[in-house]
C-alpha cells in the first residue's frame, strides 16, 4: 500500500528506468506551488519509446491502485502528461524537452537526488 507522495513519484521513477528514460529528475515543488508535491520529468529517444515510457508508467502506478486524473499528449508523443493528483509526470521526446525547459521554469523547487530514493 502506498503511504504518500514521494512513494508515489518513486514508482514513477522506478518504471522510467525500467524502460531506459533518459536524465530523469524528481522535483520537489511543493513548497513553491499547491498543484502537485512532485513533478516526474524524463525523456525518450523517439515517440515510440514516449509512448513505451507513459504506457509503464500507468501499468506501475495501476498495479500500485493509483489512480490516472488526466492523460494529455500521448497520441502525439512529444510531451505525455500523466497527472495523478499530487504527482505529475512528464514524459518529453528529447528535443522537445529543452523547448519547454521545465526544470528553469521550476528552478526554485527541490531538486530530488535520485539516490537517496528507495529504488
Amino acid at each position: 500500500m502506498v503511504k504518500d507522495t514521494k512513494e508515489i513519484a518513486e514508482i514513477a521513477v522506478k518504471a522510467l528506468e525500467h524502460k531506459k528514460a533518459k536524465d530523469i529528475v524528481l522535483l520537489g515543488i511543493y513548497k513553491v506551488s499547491t498543484i502537485a508535491d512532485f513533478f516526474v520529468i524524463a525523456s525518450g529517444a523517439s515517440f515510440v519509446q514516449v509512448k513505451a515510457l507513459a504506457d509503464e508508467v500507468d501499468k506501475k502506478m495501476f498495479e500500485a491502485g493509483i489512480n490516472l486524473h488526466h492523460k494529455e499528449g500521448y497520441s502525439d508523443a512529444r510531451w505525455v502528461l500523466l497527472d495523478y493528483g499530487d504527482v505529475v509526470v512528464h514524459i518529453f521526446h528529447e528535443r522537445d524537452r529543452a523547448f519547454y525547459d521545465l526544470e528553469r521554469l521550476w528552478r526554485d523547487a527541490e531538486k530530488v537526488e535520485l539516490d537517496i530514493l528507495d529504488i
